[in-house]
């Protein structure tokens, strides 16, 4: 039951983090770069992240936190564990990583510059978070694929 509930609260917190860099990468993206202009989209880009960053703190805490307890709690350890899962962790460092760098870099210097409409500020700032967006959505797929997939191959 334990695990049950350990997996349930890890997928969601995939679910939250990973789908959430789809939906704003690949619909709402393209959506706002056709429909509004400079200081409108980082405003609204600004407010976005604002409004969807906090989830993926809460994400990143429940992913530690479950693919940890999963690992020492249910399987015993990191030596008890396959391959794949310590690609699995590795990979979610990486994301974790990059996810900081945008958090306490890019993202400070948007909300700086929309405060102050500083718009070319801005505008190069929003063009760094998304490409380590799309970098980490990426690797967030792959991810996914390693979890299903790799326990037949590896």
């Amino acid at each position: 039951m334990k695990m049950d509930l350990a997996l349930t609260l890890h997928l969601l917190a995939v679910a939250i983090w990973v789908g959430g860099m789809f939906f704003a990468y690949v619909a709402l993206r393209p959506a706002a770069a056709h429909v509004l202009q400079g200081p409108f989209r980082l405003r609204l880009w600004n407010r976005v992240f604002a409004q969807f960053f906090p989830w993926v703190w809460l994400s990143i805490a429940a992913l530690f936190a479950t693919g940890y307890y999963i690992i020492f709690d249910i399987i015993g350890g990191f030596a008890d564990t396959a391959i794949y899962i310590h690609l699995m962790h590795g990979l979610g460092i990486i994301m974790l990583l990059i996810f900081m760098h945008v958090f306490f870099a890019p993202y400070h210097k948007l909300s700086k510059a929309v405060r102050n409409e500083d718009w070319k500020t801005g505008a190069e700032a929003l063009a760094q978070i998304r490409v380590l967006i799309a970098i980490n959505l990426g690797i967030g797929i792959f991810t996914i694929v390693v979890a299903k997939l790799a326990r037949f191959i590896l």
